[in-house]
């Protein structure tokens, strides 16, 4: 595969990954202000749709498109940015993962209480917070990726 194309696709990948993290957190985050299970449950459905269909996909795109853009420049594995990005990429993924359940069952419990004509339980709020911590974390380290694909720095510390 051609570089530019390799390029385009690791480009169109972190902004995805991005972009669909800070829609995300936007949307639940506005949501939940209201207070409004009808408000929150449907989007919090979304919320679960999304990242399944884009966070999940960039996710793994990534890293395969990054390991050939340095296999086509010839960069090696060992170069202080690239194991710093993998590191931070990492991170993420920590985030990420049980943030995907913490979703799951918020959606559950938002459409749940909904169903029910109840407010929502602690347990969503207790979740929202969780799930609203990790965010910080994977946006920062996700800000700090972008930092290193750009600039490439030699030494790190």
């Amino acid at each position: 595969m051609s570089y530019l194309i390799l390029k385009y696709l690791h480009i169109l990948g972190a902004s995805v990954l991005f972009g669909t993290g800070l829609g995300i957190a936007f949307f639940m985050f506005f949501a939940v202000r209201t207070s409004s299970v009808a408000t929150i449950a449907p989007v919090a459905r979304i919320v679960v749709v999304a990242d399944y269909a884009f966070t999940l996909t960039a996710a793994i795109i990534q890293p395969i498109t990054g390991m050939l853009l340095l296999l086509n420049v010839g960069y090696s594995l060992m170069e202080h940015w690239v194991i710093f990005s993998l590191v931070l990429y990492f991170i993420i993924g920590l985030c990420w993962v049980p943030v995907v359940f913490m979703q799951i069952e918020m959606s559950k419990l938002a459409d749940l209480a909904l169903a029910q004509g109840e407010p929502l339980p602690a347990r969503f709020y207790q979740l929202y917070r969780r799930w609203f911590l990790l965010g910080w974390p994977a946006f920062i380290s996700i800000m700090a990726i972008f930092y290193l694909m750009i600039e490439k720095p030699s030494v790190i510390f």
